[in-house]
């Protein structure tokens, strides 16, 4: 697919959803990453596995990512970084020229250090041997310890809030993005977070994760440690229900299994979800597109050519 920096001129902000899966291995669901355009700005959000590859199948190059923003360090999140960030530098990712800003909750900068350290010998060896600038490869970092506005620029406004994923599992943030009037808010990973309902609601758009399994595995306790960190899908419905969202999206689904038992459908999640939440719900895919504006557009990948296609439209209301 080449790479094109066209946006939908109808849509105020275009979000896809680059990675929809967990750190489980399937060709069909790369792990955490989603991409929003709004303005001039291109704006990604996680590093997991496969984000690159799922850029230039999107049509964007990796170098065309102004800022990245992590929301917490469990690896499905962050795995795909050093792929990204040294294939942006290349000429098949665009061939990044200035650094990539990154940001993220206390321990980024230990994260991006220990990458630089793992590469300093395939930068240095690029730098001499293909000339590619150096500059290209730095990176420039901001820790945060709060929670707060970490972006304010040209009607554009990244924030940043806490939600719970665990006792253990800190920081652990989610955002929200605000332009044009339209509003996108990534939960993140949580267990029944109430806190995230108030910060979405409203909005155009709000992505929440879940987990279930079927009953007769939730006696072994390895199934119920994982549960224990994510959101049920019925106590999903009622987050929604209170968001009140435009659109609401279930990524990040986490179907814990083991051989012999059986593993909870997607529709099934969808349907418990639905039992709480009248309003329109939709399971994220990896590549799904969602152009919104006075409508907004979801556009579903085509598994097989990686073309896209318009499945619904919503009025998007006042």
């Amino acid at each position: 697919m080449p790479i094109s920096q066209t946006k939908c001129p109808k849509s105020d902000i275009v979000v896809t959803t680059l990675g929809t899966g967990t750190p489980v291995y399937n060709p069909l669901r790369c792990s955490q990453s989603i991409l929003v355009e709004a303005g001039n700005f291109f704006l990604l959000f996680d590093t997991g596995r496969g984000t690159a590859q799922r850029l230039i199948q999107a049509g964007i190059a990796p170098a065309q990512i102004d800022r990245l923003f992590f929301t917490h360090y469990h690896s499905d999140h962050t795995v795909g970084f050093a792929d990204f960030w040294l294939g942006s530098w290349l000429p098949a990712g665009g061939g990044r020229s200035k650094p990539l800003k990154v940001a993220g909750p206390t321990g980024v900068q230990a994260l991006i250090d220990g990458h630089r350290i793992a590469f300093a010998d395939d930068i240095r060896m690029r730098v001499v041997d293909q000339k590619l600038p150096l500059k290209g490869a730095h990176i420039e970092v901001a820790s945060h310890s709060d929670c707060g506005v970490l972006l304010n620029q040209s009607g554009l406004k990244v924030t940043s809030f806490e939600t719970f994923h665990g006792k253990f599992i800190k920081p652990n943030w989610g955002y929200r993005i605000d332009y044009a009037g339209r509003s996108i808010v990534i939960g993140g990973d949580s267990n029944n977070d109430r806190s995230v309902a108030k910060i979405a609601t409203d909005a155009d758009l709000f992505f929440h994760s879940v987990g279930a399994a079927d009953e007769s595995l939730l006696k072994f306790p390895e199934i119920a440690g994982i549960l224990q960190h994510h959101t049920t899908p019925q106590q999903a419905g009622e987050i929604f229900s209170i968001a009140s969202p435009k659109i609401a999206a279930l990524i990040h689904i986490v179907t814990p299994s083991r051989p012999g038992f059986p593993t909870v459908r997607l529709e099934d999640i969808k349907a418990r979800t639905e039992e709480f939440y009248k309003g329109s719900i939709i399971i994220a895919e990896d590549l799904m597109r969602f152009e919104i504006g006075d409508d907004i557009n979801i556009i579903a990948p085509n598994k097989t050519s990686y073309g896209l296609q318009i499945v619904s439209t919503t009025q998007a209301g006042p």
